[in-house]
């Protein structure tokens, strides 16, 4: 039996929010879209530029949607590798998103989504040199 991978699937409460964060300050874009006026939702497709086979899909319930815990820590992470991973978590920073655990060693950050979701951000290649003002930052909140 072969299984082909389709796509992670997250619940987001702010949709506008949502889309800022991963397509404005992540770089993902939109690649599908479906609304169901019937079900009262809109699914979001999104990838990295010219990785569309493995999306990202946002699900949207137009109604709000309780399901949504506080803490999303037990869904784990989405995971996205960068090429300079200081300048990105400058620019999330720069955007008002905690870097709960900074790229102290050049390679690895945790940030949070609009709707708490856990992104670990893996720098590309070789590990950059340890940099100031992260490598001395703490870790924030869980990651």
């Amino acid at each position: 039996m072969a299984f082909t991978y389709l796509h992670t699937m997250v619940r987001v409460k702010n949709l506008e929010a949502s889309m800022h964060f991963y397509c404005e300050l992540l770089g993902l874009e939109e690649t599908k879209r479906y609304e169901s006026e019937k079900g009262r939702f809109t699914l979001i497709f999104l990838a990295p530029p010219g990785q569309h086979d493995a999306p990202l899909e946002l699900t949207y319930n137009w109604d709000g949607d309780d399901a949504l815990p506080d803490d999303s820590r037990h869904f784990g992470h989405l995971a996205y590798g960068v090429d300079d991973i200081y300048a990105t978590c400058q620019k999330l920073a720069d955007a008002g998103v905690v870097i709960s655990r900074p790229p102290r060693d050049g390679h690895m950050a945790f940030v949070r989504s609009p709707d708490n979701i856990s992104i670990e951000l893996l720098q590309n290649g070789k590990s950059l040199p340890a940099q100031e003002p992260w490598a001395s930052m703490e870790n924030v909140g869980i990651w």
